[in-house]
């Protein structure tokens, strides 16, 4: 077998999106080595064993420069959805101060490389994470690294975030109240995210530009939900709540076990995820329709 042809790191590489891309980079023969703070043991099972786990302190640039020795580029998906409060202290940690050290590290030992996981929408609005996503960007920009931005849209897949959350939420509530029920969204498929990111790492032309990736098809909340009940054969009704009554859901949420829902996702709801330009198509990706695989989403086939 030939060699194999570069070294790539990344950086929750054990997350939703992070085991898909794996998967694909290894089919591309390349090395990987994921790196994590700690790992859920159920997480590290899921991980294959052909990918070099190595656990420490991520935001630690002495620790990340001993990890990048005879790595030709990194990826970094390290982010979160949630944080502990409101503070937004949370959001700026891990999306801009872990990102901080990330490429102070790589400038110190030559890597230049970087694929850059980030949302739609980053930088505008009022919510902690879009703020910190647009931050990140910004620092990435002026890294003068050899940089690619991904700026999808909510990611879809098995075990995901969106349909497989609304899954469980429906199976004992006939009724949801739902905020901003009319919020846009346009899913991609998590495999496609995954094919953005080896094309990008094989292409040189992808140097210094950013991608809105979205999937084929335009969807609001409420559709979303009631699409997801559809699959399960369940008969659910979505009661859309006006926007005080929304708020105050979130407001509740933030407590509840599992945080359903928190303060800043509502914040983050009030702007469509959606976008008239899809980067998959310049990076030679064919968006995928979400909706046909909403029974292999669910577990409900064989994948």
């Amino acid at each position: 077998m030939p060699a194999p042809r570069r070294h790539v790191l990344i950086l929750g590489g054990t997350g939703f999106v992070g085991r898909h891309l794996v998967e694909q980079l290894l089919r591309e023969r390349c090395r990987i080595t994921v790196l994590s703070r700690g790992v859920d043991p159920i997480k590290k099972q899921l991980l294959s064993r052909d990918a070099s786990l190595i656990e420490g302190d991520v935001g630690n640039p002495d620790f990340l420069r001993a990890v990048l020795d005879d790595v030709d580029a990194v990826v970094n998906l390290v982010g979160i959805l949630n944080e502990q409060g409101d503070s937004g202290a949370g959001f700026e940690h891990v999306h801009v101060e872990l990102l901080d050290a990330l490429i102070e590290a790589m400038r110190d030992m030559g890597v230049m490389r970087l694929l850059q996981m980030s949302a739609l929408n980053a930088g505008t609005g009022q919510s902690h994470y879009l703020e910190s996503r647009g931050r990140a960007e910004q620092k990435v920009r002026a890294s003068k690294l050899s940089w690619t931005l991904f700026r999808p849209s909510v990611i879809a897949g098995p075990g995901d975030g969106l349909f497989c959350r609304f899954d469980q939420l429906l199976r004992y509530a006939p009724l949801l109240p739902m905020g901003r029920a009319n919020a846009r969204f346009q899913p991609v498929w998590v495999g496609d995210v995954a094919q953005a990111f080896v094309n990008a790492l094989n292409d040189d032309s992808h140097i210094a530009r950013s991608y809105n990736l979205v999937g084929p098809d335009v969807m609001s909340l409420g559709e979303i939900v009631r699409a997801t009940a559809k699959a399960r054969g369940r008969l659910r009704a979505v009661l859309p709540l006006p926007d005080a009554l929304g708020k105050l859901q979130a407001d509740i949420g933030e407590f509840l076990p599992g945080k359903p829902i928190s303060r800043d996702n509502w914040r983050s709801l009030q702007s469509d995820s959606t976008s008239v330009e899809n980067g998959l198509l310049k990076l030679g990706v064919t968006p995928t329709p979400v909706l046909p695989r909403l029974p292999e989403i669910l577990g409900l086939t064989a994948t």
